[in-house]
């Protein structure tokens, strides 16, 4: 079915290409500017958005060997990804049962046991606490309830979806429903990484709404990406995730050839979208796609955000490609930090003025109108009602 759906979205596509139309939202939006820096929303949207809902925190490509872990912290929750020896990857909190202290910091390590690095209190790759220094010292001790605090993890699509929270209340199954079949297209899975860069920006919010805008892109990276990109996007969403594609003359081609010749790089051009926090967009490279996957988490505080760039591709890395790769990545992240984050830290500063008290979204921004009803949706919606509400949107 998923490929059925690539198919459909494809001649949507070839529909407006062959036109000339763009599809427009049925109406112009208005979202109060107070969205973006007021600190109760703020803390209700970590709550009840970052810490309910699985979030992308890692991909296949970084920890893909045996033993391998990632350690990051995400809306001020350390988190630990570890694959054990078979394979599998479990996540837990970041944090010694004993005296609270960071077992790892931030980074990626490999090994089949962790230390705490305070009093060398010991976890097997199941959380499970297998060491005490001098436990003869210590005094009795229940191993059994002094494991790390597990938290709910799946990998998928060659990402690997973590909840903050240890009693999650949704399924990534549920809530990614045919968009995560649709993801494994890109095959993620089977890429080398190439790196990580990490940028501070504006409110997630602000920086999110650039990642699912295109009416900025001729006018914003007009020395970085030229001018002659084009505005329009035809949004797709599939329940609260989107993907975005814009007018491109190989859709025009596609019409001219039998459906079971659409290639699979044909099908999944464009930006995809996973709310509320993601975006995977592909680059050529020499012929090879390079793909820069954003994850944009809320900061220390409501104007700020950090965003987690991580770039893979099928390409081998060898010398030569890898000095492709680099030369393109500096060029992205230039852009990110100097183009689109430097324009919302300057929305960040003008919206607080109260000079306006709304924010306008056009017909023409479905994609950041798509994302603005769901974090309402999300933030209205009751634990025990979040799966019936990704199930029903789904649909």
């Amino acid at each position: 079915m998923s490929r059925e759906r690539l198919v459909a979205i494809a001649k949507r596509n070839i529909e407006h290409q062959l036109a000339g139309t763009v599809p427009l939202a049925d109406a112009v939006t208005r979202l109060p500017a107070t969205n973006y820096f007021d600190p109760e929303r703020w803390k209700r949207e970590i709550d009840l958005i970052f810490k309910r809902l699985p979030l992308a925190l890692a991909l296949t490509a970084e920890m893909r060997e045996p033993n391998s872990y990632k350690a990051i912290d995400v809306a001020g929750v350390p988190v630990l990804l570890w694959r054990d020896h078979e394979g599998e990857v479990g996540a837990f909190v970041n944090m010694c049962s004993h005296r609270g202290s960071l077992l790892v910091d931030e980074g990626h390590g490999s090994g089949r046991r962790i230390t705490c690095p305070y009093h060398a209190w010991t976890y097997d790759q199941r959380g499970d606490l297998v060491g005490v220094f001098r436990e003869r010292d210590v005094g009795e001790l229940d191993r059994a309830c002094l494991g790390l605090t597990r938290l709910p993890v799946a990998e998928r699509a060659g990402l690997i979806w973590c909840v903050l929270a240890p009693e999650a209340p949704i399924d990534i199954d549920v809530y990614l429903g045919e968009y995560g079949e649709m993801l494994g297209y890109l095959r993620l899975a089977e890429m080398h990484h190439y790196g990580t860069r990490v940028v501070d920006g504006p409110n997630w919010k602000i920086a999110f709404d650039g990642y699912v805008d295109f009416y900025h892109l001729p006018i914003l990276h007009r020395n970085t990406f030229g001018e002659a990109i084009s505005p329009d996007a035809v949004f797709h969403p599939l329940g609260p995730h989107q993907r975005i594609t814009g007018p491109r003359p190989e859709w025009a081609k596609l019409a001219e050839l039998p459906e079971a010749q659409w290639s699979d790089a044909d099908l999944t051009a464009g930006v995809w979208s996973t709310f509320p926090d993601g975006s995977i967009a592909g680059f050529d490279l020499g012929g090879v796609k390079v793909y820069q996957v954003a994850r944009i988490f809320p900061g220390p505080t409501p104007e700020e955000s950090v965003s987690h760039l991580d770039f893979v591709s099928l390409g081998e890395p060898t010398d030569d490609f890898r000095q492709l790769v680099d030369k393109q990545i500096e060029f992205l992240v230039n852009v990110v930090r100097d183009e689109d984050y430097a324009t919302g830290l300057k929305i960040q500063r003008t919206v607080r003025t109260g000079a306006k008290q709304e924010l306008v979204f056009g017909r023409n921004e479905g994609g950041a109108q798509h994302v603005h009803r769901w974090i309402d949706r999300v933030l209205a919606a009751p634990d025990d009602g979040l799966d019936a509400l990704f199930r029903s949107a789904a649909r």
